[in-house]
């Protein structure tokens, strides 16, 4: 009887030897399994980040190139012209190493046999332009340059050093320059350095002992970290990218991944032999559970790093520094975007050329990765275009055929683009599309829709006509673009906030500053929505054309001209009293005392200036009349009764209270007042 009950215990022991081993073995292989497929999932996540991040550099440099061959085949009989060509691109798209054009042998009989004139981007981010081709640069033995020759779109190469552009390991992307009987005469040549491909992928080492490689189409590495996998066991993880054909590969040691697991592995066991039937339970339980929720927490950090490259892409391209001009005061310009969650690709871009602002507004009609794309190379075609071009059609045309003919992920987009004369105030612009701008008239304070020909939207038909138009601004005027992310915006009820809205918040504050016009357009439409989730991209942008000088007769009636002219200029709105009274006050003087014929004139300058003390408002008042300083006068004692004071001199004290500076110098026969108000 004992014995038998002996050999009940050993195999009850035994078959809970066994249960026990199968659990341990069952919990290492799913945990192992977990391990691997959280590697992967690591791995994946941040070679698709790589792969938008690379298609993002490659989508640009490739439209640069197309845009460098199509402005070459223009100029092609001109040789200064395309050199100009070269360095442009430079100048206006920030991540080309270099850039050139090398013709056919003796194309240009008096540059000599090789001609490849070459403008690359030097250590203090100066551009130097040179002719670089010759017996010792034979440019027509290179890869680059046969894969341009006889491509007949765009093409890359395969790693080199490229010992006389850019001086430093790079890949080329192509594409043929025909002449205007369609033959192949040149190749347009833009640079990627492989530096900045290194630097953006160092992202790639996602574990300690991990090692990264991006290879070309033919194998040959481009970059890669530093190799930790030599006689190891590894897992592998690659992506294809298909424009360049390159490939991205992530190889992780197997030690690496499971290293967490090794070193619980003893603990696990003896947890398992105490708890074997509640485990045994939990593991079954948990591994159903865990694997719905795996997968839901996949999908959705997949969804919000998307979302987030998105987010990233969209607001690198917008400007961010406000104010944009501090050397200009004949404009004021101020721009926002609200991202919502599910990122559009709303998009807004301004800047100065030749005293003209070129502004421009956008809304891509996707979401997503693919929107931002779009957004990121509508910006680059828009700073390239205007960089040589200032017809508000012409423009709009190029970039449209440059959109339709990149088009792979058929999107369209409504685009409005201005452009300012800062001297004469014309505004010349094109609409595709787009909502129609608010204009803000400050005479009339009149808010109303600006004219505009509906066009189409880019991206949709190549050669379509676009019509531009023209307006006359006046000092003071505004001009409010947004995208129907603002009037779409909806509240619980489904109640959208709606043009009428807009143009009524608007209306109440025509005189305000264009920061302060769209922070208060923000706020009310949050005040609408209340709370409800955005579903859109808010996009807002305001420009006004204000002066900062007034002229004046010797007439005393021209006096009320001083306070719509100062609350005009944008300063801070509890400064306009105490500015319009010490201004009103020395430009009376100046016509009561300083023309004894009544005939002159009075000038009033306004600057807004950054000091080591901080941001300063100064108003400098000048005259032609009889020399006179009132800084001389003395300070009035007001301490004494009226009838004991000496008369006049309290206009001068009331300058000196108001003001926190007062000077006066005489120049090239004129009075020079200057007042200075600190911020």
């Amino acid at each position: 009887m004992a014995n038998k009950k002996s050999r009940t215990r050993i195999w009850i022991i035994l078959v809970a030897a066994v249960v026990l081993e199968a659990i341990s073995c069952i919990q290492y292989f799913y945990s192992r399994a977990g391990l691997r497929a959280d590697a992967e999932h690591r791995a994946q996540g941040e070679l698709r980040r790589a792969e938008l991040e690379i298609d993002v550099v490659t989508v640009e440099m490739e439209a640069a190139t197309k845009m460098l061959a199509a402005t070459t085949e223009r100029q092609i009989d001109h040789p200064d012209s395309i050199a100009n060509s070269t360095r442009l691109l430079l100048q206006t798209i920030e991540n080309v190493g270099s850039a050139g054009i090398a013709c056919k042998e003796n194309y240009f009989p008096a540059k000599g046999k090789w001609y490849e004139i070459c403008s690359s981007r030097q250590a203090d981010s100066s551009i130097y332009t040179r002719q670089i081709g010759g017996a010792d640069h034979d440019y027509f033995q290179t890869e680059w340059y046969h894969n341009g020759l006889n491509g007949n779109d765009i093409c890359w190469s395969e790693p080199y050093m490229d010992e006389y552009g850019a001086r430093t390991m790079v890949v080329s992307c192509t594409h043929p320059v025909h002449n205007k009987k369609g033959e192949v005469v040149a190749v347009a040549c833009v640079d990627l350095s492989l530096d900045y491909l290194q630097r953006i992928s160092e992202y790639l080492q996602i574990y300690k002992d991990s090692y990264y490689v991006i290879r070309s189409g033919k194998g040959l590495e481009i970059v890669s970290g530093m190799d930790t996998v030599s006689g190891r066991k590894y897992q592998i993880y690659s992506e294809k990218i298909d424009k360049t054909d390159w490939e991205i590969s992530i190889i992780i040691p197997e030690d690496v991944i499971f290293a967490d697991l090794n070193r619980i592995g003893l603990i696990a066991e003896i947890l398992l032999v105490l708890g074997m039937a509640l485990l045994l339970f939990i593991v079954w339980h948990a591994g159903r559970d865990n694997k719905r929720l795996m997968l839901s927490t996949e999908k959705n950090q997949s969804m919000e790093r998307e979302l987030h490259i998105a987010r990233t892409i969209q607001m690198a391209m917008l400007p961010t520094v406000f104010p944009p001009f501090n050397d200009r005061l004949d404009i004021n310009v101020y721009g926002m975007v609200n991202p919502a969650k599910e990122v559009g690709g709303d998009m807004y871009d301004f800047y100065v050329r030749h005293d003209k602002l070129f502004f421009c507004v956008g809304d891509v009609s996707g979401k997503g990765v693919p929107a931002a794309l779009v957004m990121a190379m509508t910006r680059s075609s828009f700073r390239y275009i205007t960089a040589h071009e200032e017809n508000a059609a012409n423009i709009v045309s190029e970039m449209n055929r440059t959109l339709s003919e990149q088009n792979s992920q058929n999107m369209f987009l409504t685009f409005f683009l201005g452009i300012l004369d800062c001297k004469t105030g014309l505004l010349s612009y094109c609409n595709a599309g787009h909502n129609a701008p608010v204009l803000v008239k400050h005479q009339t304070s009149k808010v109303e829709n600006l004219n505009v020909v509906a066009n189409l939207p880019l991206g949709i038909v190549a050669d379509f006509v676009y019509q531009s138009q023209t307006v006359q601004m006046e000092y003071n005027d505004l001009l409010f673009l947004y995208t129907d992310g603002l009037t779409e915006a909806e509240n619980n009820n489904h109640e959208q906030y709606g043009e009428q809205r807009m143009l009524q918040c608007l209306s109440t504050m025509t005189d305000s500053r264009p920061r302060t016009i769209i922070d208060d357009m923000q706020t009310s439409v949050e005040a609408f929505v209340d709370g409800a989730q955005q579903s859109d991209d808010i996009t807002m942008l305001a420009v006004r054309y204000q002066t900062p000088a007034i002229i004046m007769d010797n007439d005393i009636q021209q006096i009320p001209q001083l306070a719509d002219w100062v609350n005009g200029l944008g300063i801070p709105e509890e400064l306009n009293m105490p500015v319009n009274l010490a201004i009103e006050e020395i430009v009376s003087n100046i016509m009561l005392y300083a023309y004894p014929n009544k005939k002159g004139q009075i000038f009033v300058e306004f600057a807004q200036i950054h000091k080591d003390k901080g941001e300063q408002i100064l108003f400098s008042i000048s005259d032609n009349g009889i020399p006179f300083d009132p800084t001389q006068q003395k300070e009035v004692d007001i301490s004494l009764p009226a009838e004991k004071r000496k008369i006049g001199g309290l206009g001068i004290h009331l300058v000196r209270q108001l003001m926190d500076e007062f000077h006066y110098r005489r120049e090239n026969d004129r009075n020079v007042l200057t007042l200075i108000k600190r911020l």
